[in-house]
């Protein structure tokens, strides 16, 4: 039969999931979900009754460790008694027959105690072999019509032994599509070719289930666009199949609840589900993942008014889902009139009268920065935000913060950031709010006695502060992190640091382990880098911690004089007097001994004597001093500056280095940019940061290696072999991290397993070889603000967070085809994808939106469907991101309450729904 509307559709969906979708689950994974461990015998018979499974904090059996992929699933029916193990064991990677996955089947369905009783030994007829354990079971799936008589008795299984056959891929696809009582779905679509390379080699009766599962979302195929239909299912793959086919089973488990959590305290965790509340105790067994990922979270990650799934039994939780991470709450913001206290009632006002609003005894007052306060200490004409929750139909008050009014009070906290143009500090308070205060010209900052500048008080300190009238009046330190001093460097020992201050006066400082040192120019600096004298000694400014000692050796200053460039005239290997013509064509003796730093060409540390054969006449040199004593001496390899301009005529370029000498060189052989090829210096743009290397007679330039920082976009991420591919315009790039700095946008080390494909990353380079690798932070939301005046621009993303974002960098806004960079071009409530370029460039990229009327949701392949345009209107059918935010106004719906007309704005990221705003 020839397919059309929506079967269509499927088909294309089946082949863009094959063909674009990476694979669903490691370990040569075929399906999206299965189901459990098999016992035989009397363990077996246990099973069937079992608890909920009491998980331990290394997960429910011992052979299933902390991070396996399929460690999720495997706790989650173990926890709902659908699967047990065999001696405290899982055995994932052993093969499933047919009969242990039938009764898997049939207690997924909970239909397993139907089987009991009475014999069946003639029920299946001679030569078919089932062990005697599993035949009511077998027998109760033909009844069920989970199995297909006329396909499993064919002659052909009556061969071998049916029962313990190897179960494969092909065959549990049809047995879960018939568990799931999809066989009507797999009917439709059992002419249709799968897509996949080795579709000859899936069974005929087996195709329309496999299609089946792929419009489901329920099964993906192997890497090479394989489905391997003979290939055999193991116990964890079958355990991952069963579970996440739950989404499409209407059986309801009765240890298994869904609701809001309401509280989250004290080992315990309280569930609301629409009638009742339920509390769960919580133990270091119970396992904590989110819908839409297979790592486990910790509890700490579990927030009130969010929606989860809770399994358990006598009140205790042996498994905790996430499934909608956003706060089912509302914030109402406002201008406080009065409460009353025995009436359990406050009320806002605003120009159209006094809303009303009702408290009880839990509900929570705090101010700004989320201290409790007494009801009665509000003052009339404060701003006040109230959180009322979504999910009762109660909207009961939460909490009522006040945001802005008079503030007197002492307290205790960290300080947070301190703003010296504005005068103001942010604190951290006792209970891990910020709140940001001003501080009066008499406010006194001290710390054991001693008074302190405002720019002396350093962030994380511990502080207690008083507020008057909203101002600071006082911050005392009482437990500082760290402070900075300043002053000239005249001796340095192992143990201490002495220093002359400002004044004129001695400092001594002790040192502290594993102290770290700052030179500029230095990548690696060590304590043999300072200089230490009691006239010529480095300025530096010393970094104290919080019990005085120095954790940092910053130079800040030098007076040390420095030759670059200067030709060898002599050197006299008896008294290490070395004669050099300087820049100014004056001639220049300097000594050196064991303590000058010596670098050669190849950039390795030679000895003194063995430096004396390249101090030949006319070498090119570069010396630091101090009066006559060589504090460091050089061989020149290679000049570092940037291209300040090109003369095609000459072939010659100029080069100013970061001291301020111009240079010109010829035109080097080799032009090296990251990702380019086939350059020439013309290719090298005026202002470029480059380093053009020497040959070893320093008399020719053998190339000129450019310094980029680009951003490209990730084509894959091979972790295991420590490489990963970008996109470029000439085609994807190699990079070989392992030595390579990688790091987020604050600046912390990450993982390469931490990046996946499609993400952003700046790549620093110098010529073709990478420096460091920096991941790019994408925000995606609704735009709050355009401050054009300013150059500014807020996005609120879908967890509700706030980000500004400057225009330092200037702004790339990028809607459909067109790029402008005017933010006049943009309006507050459109949505966007924002990301910094390796320039600084704010890039803005509008989504998609189209205005619809919804028409259903087909829950088996996460799709929408809308009403046409026109008659001839084919994109109306359009699939869910996995954490779509679908809402009217303030108040998160779930896509089930959409009803047939309703007006919806339907906004897109990369062809996925990832927002719905009902009208």
């Amino acid at each position: 039969m020839k397919l059309s509307g929506n079967n269509k559709h499927n088909t294309t969906s089946r082949e863009y999931t094959k063909k674009t979708l990476s694979v669903l689950l490691a370990a040569g994974l075929v399906f999206g979900g299965a189901g459990a461990v098999f016992a035989d015998g009397a363990s077996a018979v246990a099973a069937s009754t079992a608890a909920p499974v009491s998980l331990t904090a290394t997960g429910a059996f011992s052979d299933v460790k902390t991070g396996f992929w399929a460690e999720k699933h495997i706790y989650k029916l173990a926890a709902q008694g659908i699967i047990v193990g065999n001696n405290g064991k899982f055995r994932p990677g052993d093969p499933v027959t047919q009969q242990e996955a039938v009764l898997m089947a049939l207690r997924f369905m909970k239909l397993e105690n139907k089987a009991a009783g009475s014999s069946v030994a003639t029920a299946l007829p001679t030569g078919f072999d089932v062990s005697n354990y599993y035949k009511p079971y077998v027998v109760l799936a033909f009844q069920q019509n989970v199995l297909d008589k006329a396909t499993e008795m064919a002659a052909d299984n009556l061969k071998t032994s049916w029962g313990t056959h190897k179960a494969t891929r092909e065959w549990i696809a049809k047995l879960l599509i018939r568990a799931i009582g999809k066989t009507s779905d797999a009917q439709s679509v059992a002419s249709e070719p799968s897509g996949f390379a080795d579709d000859a080699k899936i069974s005929a009766d087996k195709r329309g289930y496999i299609n089946a599962a792929i419009d489901l979302g329920l099964t993906n195929g192997l890497s090479g666009n394989i489905f391997n239909p003979q290939g055999e299912v193991t116990r964890a793959q079958l355990a991952t199949f069963f579970s996440r086919a739950e989404a499409q089973s209407p059986v309801v488990y009765d240890n298994t609840a869904s609701g809001i959590v309401t509280e989250v305290k004290d080992g315990k965790i309280t569930l609301y589900s629409g009638a009742a509340s339920t509390v769960y105790s919580l133990s270091s067994g119970t396992a904590y993942f989110t819908s839409t990922a297979d790592t486990a979270i910790s509890l700490n990650e579990i927030k009130p008014y969010t929606k989860v799934t809770v399994i358990g039994k006598n009140g205790a939780a042996s498994y905790v889902e996430l499934t909608d991470p956003k706060p089912q709450v509302e914030t109402i913001q406002g201008t406080f009139a009065r409460l009353s206290p025995s009436a359990n009632k406050l009320w806002l006002k605003n120009a159209d009268g006094y809303p009303e609003y009702a408290f009880d005894s839990g509900t929570a007052f705090v101010d700004a920065g989320g201290s409790a306060i007494a009801a009665s200490s509000i003052s009339e004409d404060s701003l006040v935000t109230i959180t009322r929750e979504t999910f009762t139909g109660q909207n009961k008050v939460l909490k009522v913060q006040v945001t802005s009014g008079i503030v007197n009070k002492t307290a205790s906290g960290t300080l947070g950031s301190l703003d010296l143009t504005a005068k103001t500090i942010t604190f951290k308070n006792a209970s891990g709010a910020e709140e940001t205060f001003k501080w009066s010209d008499s406010a006194l900052f001290s710390y054991q006695k001693a008074i302190l500048s405002p720019s002396e008080l350093k962030a994380g300190s511990a502080v207690n502060y008083t507020i008057k009238n909203n101002l600071i009046a006082s911050v005392e330190v009482t437990q500082a992190i760290e402070r900075t001093v300043q002053g000239m460097l005249t001796e340095l020992t192992d143990a201490s640091v002495v220093y002359k201050k400002a004044d004129g006066t001695r400092g001594v400082q002790l040192l502290a382990p594993s102290a770290s040192i700052v030179i500029p120019g230095y990548e690696k600096p060590a304590a043999a880098d300072l200089i230490a004298d009691s006239v010529y000694g480095d300025t530096v400014e010393l970094t104290l911690n919080g019990s005085d000692q120095v954790t940092k050796i910053t130079v800040v200053n030098r007076r040390m004089e420095q030759q670059f460039g200067a030709s060898v005239a002599s050197f006299n290997a008896k008294t290490n007097l070395l004669t050099v013509m300087g820049s100014d064509n004056q001639a220049h003796v300097y000594q050196l001994d064991a303590n000058t730093k010596l670098t050669n060409a190849s950039g390795s540390v030679p000895t003194l004597s063995s430096m004396a054969g390249m101090l030949t006449e006319n070498r090119k040199v570069n010396i630091s001093s101090l009066g006559q004593r060589a504090l460091s001496l050089e061989i020149v390899s290679k000049y570092e500056g940037t291209l300040a301009s090109v003369n095609t005529s000459t072939q010659m370029f100029a080069l100013k280095t970061a001291d301020g000498r111009s240079l010109s060189l010829p035109y080097p052989p080799v032009i090296e940019i990251f990702g380019r090829t086939g350059l020439t210096i013309n290719d090298v743009p005026a202002g470029s940061v480059v380093t053009a290397f020497l040959s070893a007679s320093q008399d020719v330039l053998t190339s000129l290696k450019v310094k980029t920082s680009q951003q490209f976009q990730l084509a894959y991420v091979d972790a295991a072999n420590n490489k990963l591919g970008v996109k470029a315009a000439a085609g994807n790039l190699d990079i070989y991290t392992l030595g390579l700095p990688l790091t987020d946008e604050a600046g912390q080390t990450i993982k390469l397993g931490d990046l996946k494909a499609g993400d952003y990353v700046n790549v620093s380079a110098l010529g073709s070889s990478p420096l460091s690798i920096q991941s790019v932070k994408l925000t995606t939301g609704q735009v709050t603000a355009i401050n054009a005046a300013a150059g500014s621009l807020s996005v609120k993303d879908y967890s509700g967070a706030v980000q500004t974002f400057g225009a330092g960098g200037g702004f790339k806004i990028i809607r459909d085809n067109a790029v402008s960079s005017a933010l006049g071009s943009l309006s507050v409530s459109e949505r966007a994808e924002v990301r910094k370029d390796a320039d600084g460039t704010v890039i803005v990229r509008i989504l998609p939106v189209q205005s619809r009327s919804f028409s259903s949701y087909d829950a088996a392949s996460g799709r929408i469907v809308v009403k046409r345009d026109t008659i001839d209107d084919e994109n109306y059918r359009f699939i869910l991101a996995p954490n779509v935010y679908i809402h009217q106004g303030d108040t998160s719906l779930s896509v089930q309450s959409l009803k047939e007309n309703d007006k919806i704005t339907v906004y897109f990221n990369n062809n996925f729904v990832i927002e719905i705003a009902k009208q």
